[in-house]
């Protein structure tokens, strides 16, 4: 990857006016003059990896190096790639910073990684960053403001980075003075039924359902992003896109293959 003066694209699941964004693009800034912003025009929080295929995609121009795209985060991705960058791909993708935490089974739902995954599909160098906040309250990204910097650089100035690999990172809920470093940690897990569904009737007596966090917690694995993220520390965890559970499969082959 090219380190010196990179071409950045900047993106996200919270939308282009989004706080964590703004504070991303002005990090960027910080390793390259060639910082671009695709990012969707609204928020998509729980978008996940998916694309747009029964409908148009919508985009308009803010300026030189600003688009705001009706889409999902991997929708943003691919018009940039494909429309608006098209004469050089970017050299990283950095997709965040998320305002809520991107942990354990988040990876799953999550818009923020899935631009970084898609980018990573395209062999580009990617990286997810979320800011975890509390349950009812706003994320106050000063723990984030404060490491994301020094966290990047590192990765940016990596020399070897596997082709179907991208990195998430996620800052602790607690302002900078209170956070306790940086570590490596695997992905979590979280006891089963986080999400709930909630019924409502609207003023026309017609029923209405949104869809409910319940995150369970309990005590996390010890080196996971949970554990590391409840010790008031820095999560960086590595995620392969080969989804292929290989111990598994040899235990199929020799069921399928009797």
């Amino acid at each position: 990857m090219k380190t010196d003066n990179p071409r950045i694209l900047v993106t996200n699941d919270d939308g282009i006016d989004a706080p964590g964004i703004k504070l991303l693009e002005e990090i960027a800034y910080s390793f390259s003059d060639d910082v671009w912003v695709v990012a969707p025009s609204s928020e998509r929080s729980g978008a996940s990896h998916s694309i747009s295929l029964t409908n148009p995609i919508r985009a308009k121009q803010r300026d030189t190096k600003h688009f705001e795209v009706d889409g999902t985060p991997t929708d943003c991705v691919l018009m940039a790639l494909w429309n608006f960058m098209e004469d050089a791909h970017p050299d990283l993708i950095l997709s965040g910073i998320n305002s809520g935490a991107n942990l354990a089974e988040d990876v799953s739902y999550s818009g923020t990684i899935a631009a970084a995954m898609e980018g990573t599909l395209m062999g580009i160098r990617s990286i997810s960053l979320s800011q975890v906040r509390p349950p009812r309250g706003v994320s106050d990204f000063s723990a984030a403001r404060k490491y994301a910097p020094e966290v990047l650089l590192k990765l940016i100035q990596m020399k070897e980075w596997p082709e179907d690999s991208l990195v998430n990172v996620n800052f602790p809920d607690c302002t900078a003075e209170i956070v306790d470093g940086v570590a490596v940690a695997s992905q979590g897990h979280r006891p089963p039924g986080s999400f709930a569904i909630e019924s409502r009737i609207d003023a026309r007596n017609q029923p209405y359902y949104w869809v409910r966090i319940t995150h369970t917690e309990k005590d996390p694995a010890n080196n996971s992003d949970l554990e590391v993220i409840s010790n008031n520390k820095v999560s960086v965890t590595a995620i392969k896109m080969d989804f292929t559970d290989h111990a598994w499969n040899k235990k199929l082959e020799l069921i399928i293959n009797d």
